[in-house]
């Protein structure tokens, strides 16, 4: 956000010098002003485009893998790469502290099923970012109450 508000203010800047120096007879704020909306079109063109380009999440069977001893550094981005090799993953969780929101080094996968229990057989025990990951089937919280 900051980085786009950022560029937004640079080009509208350049548009108020273009302004001043080629067509010296139009004011400067013009230039601004046109600066900023050419700006705002090619972020709102851009931001629609990235939207639109996301995959459909995967509608048939899946499976929820718990994934520990993740390093601290990694994003959900790093994990959905690393298990997509397996099949579709609809999503990543990475589990973050309440008070002071660090990650815990554990995180939740949402796969299909039948990448899922491929990335069980193959990611357990995987050397990942120098950490030797842990990954099994997910308990339900249903079958937590259960057992109480």
């Amino acid at each position: 956000m900051q980085k786009s508000l950022l560029i937004a203010l640079l080009v509208a800047v350049l548009g108020a010098l273009a302004i001043y120096f080629f067509i010296p007879q139009l004011p400067s704020y013009m230039g601004f002003a046109a600066g900023a909306i050419i700006t705002a079109i090619i972020c709102a063109t851009l931001a629609s485009a990235n939207t639109t380009s996301t995959a459909e999440p995967y509608k048939g069977p899946i499976m929820t893998l718990y994934v520990g001893n993740l390093p601290y550094r990694v994003n959900e981005v790093e994990v959905k790469a690393l298990f997509e090799k397996y099949g579709p993953v609809n999503s990543v969780r990475l589990v973050r502290d309440r008070k002071t929101g660090r990650r815990k080094g554990f995180g939740f996968v949402e796969i299909a099923e039948k990448g899922g229990q491929q990335a069980l057989a193959k990611l357990n025990d995987y050397t990942f970012q120098e950490r030797t990951l842990k990954v099994r089937e997910a308990k339900s919280q249903d079958s937590d109450s259960d057992n109480e």
